[in-house]
């Protein structure tokens, strides 16, 4: 066994429904090279690397580091509830928010998601999610409400003695005819290199609406695994947002299952690898029923000695007729010696759809900074205008007020970066 492994499997405690998930993580192992959904992303430095459970109290940050986060908010530190950080009392009328400690020590019946098995060896942090998971979100919206106010959640990670591992399990619920907007903002303090394996179920049912923004900053020596599983029934319309900025190895399985009539998704995102970050993003769209729709824009960087990969695989299913589904992955490669991974995949099993998807990988177009530069812009300072400007477009999908929280994440990530 990797000494990663052991290290988690040592915080287990649990039921032995669990206890299997976990012990078929172990007989697994970690993927390796000759797995295909592993095949560029290695993991041979995180297996030999040892962490610690998460305390169960939450660590002590300064509020200033929340200045910029509205309410209502729910913030974690280094994987725990900080009831100290947290501003809830404002939650409009219609929504209930719950960390999932709080409602299993509430009797809350929580088998519907956490219960879920995982068949496949290259689920290994599915499962291990599946046995260790002990905190999270509970987010459920009733049914035909309005939430104006977008909802805070903030992960904090705080630089302390020794690497921390932590597991969380989510669910955002919109019942018939709700909407809600999320936030989720990943922060570090100090020079953290800990490991959070988080596991998100996004449940729309008929006529919903969420806007879904995630800001993944976490520190250059930080470990971030996630996997969103989101299904969406009839007219349910899904729009969502990632800026992954930070960590040394960064990971997101986005799985969206257009199981409803009319369904419509839009997953847009930006890569950014700088330093020696590995950045890896993985879409599997499943378009099941009539007259569904997905839009994917997604632009990626990699400058220093990083390396971005994107993996997008569209599905359109027998008897999902009237199918549009679009991706378009664009990559600016800034140094020699970093490296861009794109594979966009499409099969189609059904007719009367329209499809298409795309990738280039290139450089910064030489005629746009000749442009820039004979205005008597230094080369340094044309490149930077350009990048910025490549990395916003994804943006344009949510409304003015998440787009402005974005935008100021992604420039002080670019200019950090020095993209821009």
């Amino acid at each position: 066994m990797s000494a990663l492994l052991d290290s988690l499997a040592s915080g287990f405690c649990g039921s032995d429904a669990r206890r299997a998930e976990l012990d078929a993580a172990l007989q697994a192992g970690l993927p390796g090279p000759r797995t295909e959904a592993w095949k560029y992303t290695s993991l041979r430095q995180l297996e030999r690397r040892s962490f610690r459970p998460a305390p169960l109290a939450a660590a002590e940050v300064d509020p200033a580091l929340l200045a910029d986060v509205p309410s209502p908010r729910l913030v974690f530190v280094n994987g725990r509830p900080s009831a100290a950080l947290s501003e809830l009392g404002d939650l409009p009328a219609g929504v209930q928010v719950q960390t999932l400690s709080a409602a299993l020590a509430g009797g809350e019946d929580a088998a519907r998601f956490l219960g879920r098995r995982f068949e496949r060896s290259d689920e290994v942090f599915a499962r291990l999610n599946a046995a260790l998971a002990d905190e999270g979100v509970l987010v459920r919206v009733d049914d035909k409400a309005q939430i104006d106010l977008p909802l805070q959640l903030v992960f904090v990670s705080v630089a302390g003695g020794a690497d921390l591992a932590w597991h969380h399990r989510h669910l955002i619920e919109l019942r018939a005819g709700a909407s809600l907007g999320v936030i989720e903002h990943h922060l570090h303090v100090g020079d953290v290199a800990h490991l959070g394996n988080t596991l998100v179920h996004v449940h729309l049912a008929q006529d919903s609406v969420l806007a879904h923004a995630r800001v993944q900053a976490d520190g250059v020596r930080a470990t971030a695994l996630l996997r969103t599983d989101a299904v969406l029934a009839r007219n349910a319309q899904y729009r969502r947002i990632d800026l992954e900025l930070g960590a040394a190895l960064s990971r997101h399985e986005l799985n969206v299952r257009l199981e409803g009539d009319n369904a419509q998704l839009t997953a847009n995102g930006v890569l950014l690898g700088n330093g020696r970050r590995h950045v890896d993003t993985r879409l599997g769209i499943d378009h099941i029923a009539r007259d569904t729709a997905s839009e994917m824009l997604w632009r990626g960087v990699a400058a220093n000695r990083s390396r971005v990969v994107f993996h997008g695989g569209i599905h359109i299913r027998e008897g999902a007729d009237g199918t549009d589904a679009n991706l378009s992955n664009k990559n600016l490669l800034l140094s020699a010696d970093a490296e861009i991974d794109t594979q966009p995949t499409l099969v189609i099993d059904a007719d009367e759809v329209k499809a298409a998807h795309g990738a280039t990988v290139g450089q910064l177009d030489a005629n746009a900074l000749f442009y820039l530069r004979s205005r008597g812009l230094p080369a340094d300072q044309a490149q930077q205008l350009l990048s910025a400007a490549f990395c916003h477009e994804p943006l344009k999908v949510l409304d003015a007020r998440l787009t402005g929280q974005l935008a100021r994440h992604l420039d002080r990530a670019l200019a950090q970066a020095g993209v821009a």
